[in-house]
């Protein structure tokens, strides 16, 4: 099958996801992931998707600042956002800290239109409408592993925070990240996508982000998040 990368992941999430309704609900917050333009959720949240900054509270009207990046010792830089504001400085920073980004932030339900950066024919891959549809769960972690494996996915990891990897970035390459917000911050009574993360690397020019709706962007579903995923 040989759909966009983004679609073939989000099919194999949903799928996922539905192997687990059965499963009891894990009674906290929820968040989604998604990492090189692939779709992760999780109950309790990829997930992005968190999809996404996954360990990082949100913090409204506080003195915290907006962001925080650092620079670890094994070389990675950590981002780890308390508001979803001042994506600028954001972008400042990691550009000091050598990464190149493009931080937009939106509404969870909104998202940007298909199309404003190249993305890195590295991160296509072929996995069959079997592999995606099979609930076990060798094949599913096979897949995952796969979509796992390009260069996005190397590089922007949805780990303490967002993980960046500088070694798997290119000279002239940009970080992409589209960060939604959930404006009901979800509860155990009532979990929910508390924020949605959408990235990817690109090798030439970003445009604006043209925003458009995304009515699944609310809809979890009973998954789990990525390995080292906190």
């Amino acid at each position: 099958m040989n759909s966009t990368f983004e679609d073939r992941l989000l099919a194999e999430l949903k799928t996922e996801m539905a192997a687990r309704r059965s499963e009891a609900r894990t009674a906290v917050p929820a968040r989604r992931w998604t990492t090189g333009r692939r779709f992760f959720a999780a109950a309790g949240v990829l997930g992005v998707a968190a999809a996404a900054a996954i360990a990082v509270p949100l913090v409204t009207g506080s003195s915290a600042p907006a962001y925080a990046v650092t620079k670890n010792p094994d070389g990675t830089i950590n981002l780890r956002i308390n508001e979803f504001r001042d994506p600028e400085g954001a972008e400042k920073e990691l550009a000091a800290a050598g990464v190149k980004a493009d931080i937009t932030y939106m509404p969870l339900g909104k998202r940007c239109e298909e199309g404003r950066f190249h993305r890195l024919p590295e991160d296509e891959v072929s996995v069959s409408k079997e592999e995606l549809e099979s609930r076990d769960p060798q094949v599913r972690a096979e897949v995952r592993r796969k979509m796992l494996d390009t260069p996005s996915g190397k590089a922007i990891q949805m780990r303490n925070g967002i993980t960046i990897h500088p070694e798997y970035i290119k000279p002239g390459q940009t970080v992409v990240l589209e960060i939604a917000e959930n404006s009901k911050e979800p509860t155990a009574e009532h979990p929910g996508v508390a924020y949605q993360v959408i990235s990817g690397l690109t090798d030439g020019p970003v445009q604006p982000c043209k925003l458009i709706d995304q009515p699944d962007a609310f809809d979890i579903g009973d998954a789990t998040p990525p390995p080292g995923a906190h």
